[in-house]
């Protein structure tokens, strides 16, 4: 069966076109092969929000990750390489303050000890900080040479008082 266009006229063996409508029909059958069905179009419907909910489950679930990479939390190595980038005169003992309004809610402890002669301290960091229920616990150990600190209690000297103190004329 053919569908014909408006206002044109066709013969099919001899027969003249049927009249329906605005559109003329060859021999009482309709052509569907150039139109969608109504389920195809609910097929194809049903597809495509299939798809978006699955696109925009992927979105939110990207932000979210995003969003926890954002916060901020206090790092044992930022306190170790501030710590080293100072030139002090070390001295056994164990410090330990918080972060103030940078981090609220974490502490650190900075312990310090002679290991060996010609004045090389092994420095102890552990940053502890509050992340919802559970504590976080984060540890560090760097090996310091200041030649000028006073000996520790293994290598014969005194021991020293708690306290790190900046090296005269350096600072």
């Amino acid at each position: 069966m053919r569908i014909l266009a408006r206002g044109r006229r066709s013969e099919v063996r001899g027969q003249k076109p049927a009249v329906c409508g605005p559109w003329s029909v060859v021999r009482g059958q309709a052509d569907v092969a150039s139109a969608f069905t109504l389920l195809e179009v609910l097929i194809a419907i049903g597809i495509f929000c299939i798809v978006s909910f699955a696109v925009l489950e992927l979105v939110v679930t990207s932000l979210g990750a995003a969003r926890a990479l954002q916060v901020r939390h206090a790092d044992v190595g930022m306190l170790a390489a501030e710590f080293a980038a100072t030139n002090t005169i070390l001295e056994e003992g164990i410090e330990s303050g918080d972060f103030g309004d940078f981090y609220p809610g974490a502490r650190w402890e900075r312990a310090t000890a002679e290991v060996g002669t010609n004045s090389l301290f092994q420095v102890d960091f552990t940053v502890a900080e509050k992340v919802g229920k559970h504590e976080v616990i984060s540890t560090m150990s760097i090996l310091l040479h200041r030649p000028g600190s006073p000996k520790g209690k293994a290598f014969g000297g005194t021991g020293s008082r708690l306290g790190v103190h900046p090296i005269p004329g350096t600072q």
